[in-house]
């Protein structure tokens, strides 16, 4: 019958007495015959355990009381808070008669409930008790003593001789005292009477099943309708024959119930697992105290009860929960019109099958085991839907989709105040600063002492701008740091070439100081972080490289359940951690290493703490869904209304508001920029020119701003961090030729100042240190012209001036990019009491 109307779930009231625990015993027996075979059935499996409502009906209840108790109100209470509504009922007449008394009184023989009795329990004075719409089962002729007498000698009589055909049958001891022998003719005359087929009785055809019951006893169905027993239908040992226009159920309702009724208070289930259920105490009052979201909104709070962790064993705490999955829960309630009580996982895990001592006995634990097991109704918590739960709960629709990603500490490069320096070795630097000096005093003397340095077209007038020792410093360093050359140019041949000579040098040495900083700044970046599940430091693992999981949880079944992630599984397996609160601290404090979790949680860890990161590709995505039992009335009531509120946008505001803020900027993929520690030990003019040259940072060595770390343009296999950082101590081919080329124009200068020569092509003497400035010098501000004598044209044309300016960027390979202003050519002319000596061009 409970198969025929799809009946499920039922309750089952027995007297604590012979024929009540034998009823109890059989219908078990049943139930899980049914269930074993359908498991094997489906799954090939004996090993798991069924609460599927497609595999046959299951006992949600069993009560039992003592024989001849008075009072089972509270018995009857119990069952009534269940949401099966079929009960069957095993007891004697007089306690059966108790049952329905108490029931009538508690409402429970009205409509919706199914009550399914045997004969007994319709049998005398319990049939003026019971309630109307009962359905009932009678033995046909079962009050016909002498049909069953005459069939069962006949089932006798054939068994003896059958046996005596077949076997010798010995006389039985005539004790048991002494007598060590087995009568065997016993047990071989039972196995001969069950197999015993008698097909003419009066009582219809006789045969016995393998537990001695008769198969093809024929059962009236019967129906108590105005206290009379009406016949509806007609069981005949292997079929049901009802007829359903007949029957009239409880409450007068002949439409068949559904056996069950959906209970609108349910227990929910959930884990502390933020950002989608925060847990916090309540106040000294019992409430919970006011907090705010992220986006200033009042949070929702309800109150739920957790395991009293200070003194475990001592009964539950009163918590205040809220977050993603309390904001759902609510908003579910308010759509269903359900009210529930919230309360968290005993054991803190999410569900996996471990043995029950160490037997292949396999049971579930965590909020998996108490959905199965009845202690909860509905799990409301980032579950992961996997394949593995999904044999043995319903899942809703997802309410988020995500999948695993991989937690790590993010290094933070140290630099110290002098990092700046660290292109050049300090063998180098000293040997520029030296050359410095000594080019200044080179070009003093030179200048000085030659006889065109003091070369005067009129002899009279006083000397202004003579190039002093001073002067020669300025100029020697103001070539080397780019900052224009205004006044104190040498004015002698020799000193001169010197200049040009020096001049070369120093746009070489800024080159490659330039070059080499942005190289350095490019590398000077801390260990690539782990690209994914691919990485090699996690396929191979090692000691000095450690990363885990949750125990218990899905992504340890995930991991597993890989074969080719079996050595990953080993090494996650000695170093997972109870809860993902405990290894994200773990990261954090550098005892691990990597962390391999939800992405959803990690992302929303790594946008609150600024020290983490989360890295590589999302790999075994899926989705967190609500989890019910696979009979529970809710399952698709659910599931529409999560795709309601996908569909209205609700889903999604939830996630801005937990999961999505931000309280870290996320610059991991910028490029490297200049800190005050990098640039501590700088002057501020310093620091300004140099800044300039490093902007196109991200283009060095075929790295752009769109390339990710670790990867380069070109040929380049990403290996940039394990490369050396350069630094020129050793002279380059260039720097190799400056002695020889310093020696061999010194001598000429000396050999030109000794024979008292002066060129025919500089007798402009403006022209000259003009052209060292327009080739060499930058041009942000201008290019100012040195002093110009009386009767001497004060400045070149335009077109040369903006070809030495072309020239000079090019050679540099600092051409402004499109767009920038291209500085002008200004040419001041000297001064003298106010009267201009010369043309100015601009």
């Amino acid at each position: 019958m409970m198969r025929y109307y799809k009946w499920n779930h039922i309750i089952l009231i027995v007297s604590d007495d012979h024929e009540g625990r034998a009823a109890q015993k059989k219908l078990e027996t049943l139930l899980e015959e049914k269930e074993s075979k359908s498991k094997k059935r489906n799954y090939d499996s004996l090993e798991q355990l069924s609460y599927d409502n497609k595999r046959g009906p299951k006992a949600e209840k069993v009560l039992q009381f003592e024989p001849g108790t008075k009072n089972v109100t509270s018995l009857l209470l119990e069952a009534k808070e269940l949401e099966a509504r079929v009960i069957i009922l095993s007891a004697s007449e007089d306690d059966a008669t108790t049952v329905y008394t108490a029931a009538a009184k508690e409402n429970m023989t009205g409509p919706g409930y199914v009550w399914l009795v045997g004969e007994r329990e319709i049998s005398g004075n319990a049939l003026r008790s019971a309630p109307e719409g009962l359905i009932g089962l009678q033995l046909m002729n079962g009050k016909n003593e002498s049909a069953h007498i005459r069939d069962a000698v006949a089932v006798v009589a054939q068994a003896v001789h059958d046996l005596f055909e077949k076997e010798n049958i010995t006389d039985p001891p005539r004790g048991c005292v002494g007598n060590t022998n087995i009568w065997k003719t016993g047990p071989l005359f039972k196995r001969v009477l069950m197999q015993t087929k008698y097909a003419d009785g009066i009582t219809g055809r006789v045969e016995f099943n393998e537990d001695g019951d008769r198969k093809y006893a024929n059962y009236s169905v019967m129906n108590l309708q105005n206290n009379k027993l009406v016949q509806v239908g007609v069981y005949n040992g292997s079929h049901f024959l009802p007829n359903d226009r007949k029957i009239i159920w409880p409450g007068g309702e002949t439409e068949t119930p559904q056996g069950y009724e959906m209970s609108t208070k349910l227990k929910i289930v959930t884990i502390h697992q933020e950002p989608f259920v925060y847990v916090k105490q309540t106040q000294q009052d019992g409430k919970c105290e006011a907090r705010h979201n992220s986006t200033g909104g009042l949070v929702q709070q309800v109150l739920c009860t957790g395991p009293n962790e200070t003194m475990p064993g001592r009964p539950s705490v009163m918590l205040c929960c809220y977050g993603f999955c309390i904001d759902l829960l609510i908003k579910l309630a308010k759509t269903m019109n359900f009210t529930y009580e919230v309360h968290l996982v005993a054991d803190g895990k999410f569900g996996t099958q471990e043995r029950v001592n160490n037997s292949n006995k396999k049971e579930w634990n965590g909020m998996m085991g108490e959905l199965l097991s009845g202690q909860a109704d509905m799990i409301v918590a980032p579950l992961t839907i996997n394949n593995e739960r999904a044999q043995y709960i319903e899942f809703s629709k997802p309410f988020k989709y995500q999948g695993l990603t991989i937690l790590v500490k993010k290094e933070i490069p140290r630099s110290t105040l002098d990092s700046f320096m660290q292109p050049f070795q300090s063998t180098l630097w000293l040997l520029v600063g030296l050359s410095v000096h000594v080019v200044a005093v080179m070009l003093y003397l030179l200048d000085r002492f030659s006889p065109f340095g003091r070369f005067k077209v009129n002899s009279e007038e006083e000397e202004e701008d003579a190039l002093t020792l001073s002067s020669a410093m300025w100029f020697s360093w103001g070539v080397l740091l780019n900052s224009g050359i205004g006044e104190g140019a040498p004015r002698s041949f020799s000193a001169r070439i010197l200049g040009m000579v020096w001049a070369g040098f120093a746009m070489i040495i800024v080159a490659s100081y330039t070059a080499n900083l942005a190289a350095f700044l490019v590398l000077d970046r801390p260990e690539e972080r782990i690209t994914g599940i691919n990485d090699p430091r996690l396929r191979n693992p090692s000691d000095k490289f450690i990363y885990a999981t949750v125990k218990q949880s899905s992504v340890d079944i995930y991991f597993r359940r890989q074969v080719e992630l079996s050595t990953m599984y080993r090494h996650m397996e000695k170093h997972n951690y109870e809860s993902a609160a405990e290894a994200i601290q773990a990261v954090r404090d550098n005892k691990l290493h990597a962390f391999i979790w939800d992405s959803a949680v990690l992302e929303f860890e790594a946008s609150q703490k600024c020290d983490l990161v989360t890295t590589g590709e999302l790999f075994f995505r899926s989705g967190f869904g609500i989890g019910m039992r696979k009979d529970s009335p809710w399952k698709q009531n659910v599931s529409l209304a999560i795709l309601n509120l996908h569909e209205n946008g609700f889903m999604e505001e939830l996630d801005k508001t937990w999961v999505r803020y931000q309280e870290c900027d996320s610059r991991s993929n910028a490029p490297a920029t200049l800190t005050f520690e990098n640039m501590a030990a700088v002057s501020p003019h310093r620091h300004r020119r140099a800044a300039q040259p490093l902007r196109p940072l991200g283009q060095h060595r075929g790295v752009t701003p769109e390339t990710p770390r670790g990867q380069t343009n070109g040929d380049s296999d990403g290996a940039c961090p394990e490369a050396p950082k350069p630094r020129l101590g050793q002279p380059s081919a260039a720097s190799a030729l400056l002695p020889p080329l310093l020696a061999f124009f010194g001598l000429w200068a000396l050999w030109m100042n000794h024979t008292n020569t002066r060129p025919t092509w500089s007798s402009q003497p403006s022209l000259t240190p003009f052209f060292f400035q327009a080739f060499l010098m930058p041009t942000e501000t201008g290019i100012v012209a040195p002093n110009s004598r009386k009767g001497e044209a004060g400045c070149s044309p335009k077109r040369m001036g903006l070809f030495i300016l072309f020239i000079r960027h090019a050679c540099a390979g600092l051409l402004p990019p499109h767009g920038h202003h291209v500085p002008s050519l200004h040419v001041t002319p000297e001064e003298d009491g106010g009267a201009s000596r010369g043309p100015s061009c601009t």
